[in-house]
């Protein structure tokens, strides 16, 4: 029986994808093999590996001047790996700090280049974006890196935001692809494919081709843009099943309308669920409204002595993975593409009847 999957990551993934990936599995387009089995280099896989980024680029309007790099090592590699690409070691860059992973990616980053928390929000226990004129940015920094979405403290950017003439480098891993953005003002997008995208192990890096002729530091050919771009992501061999996974989705995207649409349905979902939250005495969401995440949504119980028997509760009504992150407690629900409304809305009655049995 399926479930209501609420998983920060690996997360939900849109069951039509699977079924049709479960009757290919061990037969793919007639080839009597898996898709796994299949060469990289093989007409089948590349042209299924086409096909995708050509989907991916119609989806996010990704024009001719980015190059689709479909890469390993999640997106934490990128931590190290935009700075060592961008920046020589005396180079300055600056980071926002809205959360875990932004702070991460500000830590990693010191080994490679100077940098600069332009704007840090821990004293707010990561509960609010700062406005753009607060930030300290540098004169002379290479980039400003955010994390667009934290999936801990559930802060998303309302937005793109504007820093000039700035090279933008984001983090998306948690909201790629779920409401449209302008690609063009970003130099680099990267994020991991397990929220939103597919299965853990594929990484995508979008990078505006100019950036793939800075001098960046001297590092393996598997880890360089532009050598990873002249390979066609096949330096070595890629993470097949992901990249395949990942077109599946992508397809699965394209038939729900788009982004547009999606997006429109994403703030459905975090509509109904903030709302169930708000107009409740015994939940509460600690984020800015101004702040507040469309897929990953934190919550808090009138007492914490509750959260066991209303995990419990949850997993029998097929609510699943709703505890929060450990750094913060509470609970957190995913809410990302592939949940259905009819998911969130199982999850406020749920939230409902327990708050008349338990407040």
């Amino acid at each position: 029986m399926r479930v209501y999957n609420f998983s920060a990551g690996p997360a939900t993934l849109p069951e039509s994808v699977l079924t049709e990936v479960q009757a290919e599995l061990l037969d793919f387009q007639g080839t009597g093999i898996s898709v796994m089995e299949h060469s990289h280099r093989s007409k089948t896989f590349v042209e299924v590996a086409e096909t995708a980024e050509k989907d991916l680029r119609e989806l996010m309007g990704i024009s001719d001047e980015y190059s689709v790099l479909f890469l390993q090592g999640g997106a934490t590699s990128q931590f190290s790996l935009v700075p060592q690409n961008l920046c020589q070691a005396t180079d300055t860059a600056d980071y926002i700090v809205t959360g875990q992973w932004s702070k991460k990616a500000a830590s990693q980053a010191k080994t490679f280049v100077n940098v600069n928390v332009a704007a840090d929000t821990s004293a707010s226990k990561f509960t609010q974006v700062p406005e753009v004129a607060a930030w300290n940015l540098s004169d002379n920094s290479e980039y400003v890196h955010i994390c667009s979405n934290e999936t801990v403290h559930g802060v998303e950017f309302s937005g793109t935001p504007d820093v000039g003439n700035r090279l933008l480098i984001a983090d998306m891993s948690s909201s790629i692809l779920s409401q449209e953005i302008d690609v063009s003002k970003y130099g680099i997008i990267y994020a991991g494919a397990q929220k939103n995208i597919g299965p853990a192990g594929l990484t995508i890096v979008i990078v505006r081709k100019d950036l793939l002729e800075r001098a960046g530091q001297n590092i393996s050919p598997v880890f360089n843009y532009k050598a990873m771009d002249a390979a066609g992501s096949m330096s070595n061999t890629p993470p097949t099943f992901g990249w395949y996974m990942a077109g599946k989705v992508f397809k699965w995207l394209k038939e729900q309308g788009g982004v547009s649409a999606i997006g429109d349905l994403n703030a459905k979902k975090a509509q109904l669920l903030y709302s169930a939250i708000d107009n409740s005495d015994f939940y509460a969401n600690p984020v800015a409204v101004n702040a507040r995440s469309r897929m990953n949504v934190p919550f808090t119980l009138a007492t914490p002595e509750l959260d066991d028997k209303f995990l419990e509760l949850a997993g029998k009504a097929s609510l699943t993975n709703l505890k929060g992150h450990r750094s913060v407690g509470g609970m957190r629900a995913s809410i990302y593409n592939p949940m259905p409304l009819t998911g969130v809305q199982a999850l406020v009655d749920f939230m409902a009847e327990f708050e008349k049995s338990h407040g």
